[in-house]
């Protein structure tokens, strides 16, 4: 599976709150931008939105807060994915539920590290949220 290769780093810190507070604002960025609902549109999609609200409802639900820094510091570069990726992603029904699709895209920062971008799509109404962010441990970096 090929992986895109994004210009943004991945965010500095080790401050849960130092981290959260260059995450958050980088969401508010986009979030300033509607009325409505947060969203970024996807060229893999054909320009349909992924809406990125599920993100921080499903980061909250972390309890570790190593977990939810180690996230949060490939948010930024998960937008760039979202956004410009055309490479196929792995696509799997979800497991919990039938009514929907995951995707997972694979990215690297500017500093060669893996990571997955996580979309989940409801088969009916065909909305798309994004659902985690995490990095990919299989794949460390470019040898």
């Amino acid at each position: 599976m090929q992986a895109y290769k994004t210009k943004i780093s991945k965010l500095s810190g080790t401050d849960f709150h130092e981290v959260y507070y260059k995450a958050f604002s980088s969401y508010q960025k986009i979030k300033n931008k509607t009325k409505r609902r947060p969203y970024v549109r996807s060229v893999y999609f054909k320009k349909d939105k992924v809406f990125l609200e599920l993100f921080w409802h499903h980061l909250h639900e972390k309890s570790n807060f190593r977990d939810k820094i180690r996230r949060m510091k490939y948010f930024p570069a998960a937008i760039e994915v979202i956004k410009n990726s055309r490479f196929d992603p792995d696509v799997i029904e979800n497991p919990n539920n039938i009514s929907e699709m995951l995707y997972r895209f694979t990215g690297t920062t500017k500093e060669n590290d893996f990571f997955c971008v996580q979309i989940k799509v409801e088969k009916r109404s065909g909305k798309k949220w994004l659902m985690s962010v995490f990095p990919d441990k299989q794949k460390k970096t470019f040898r």
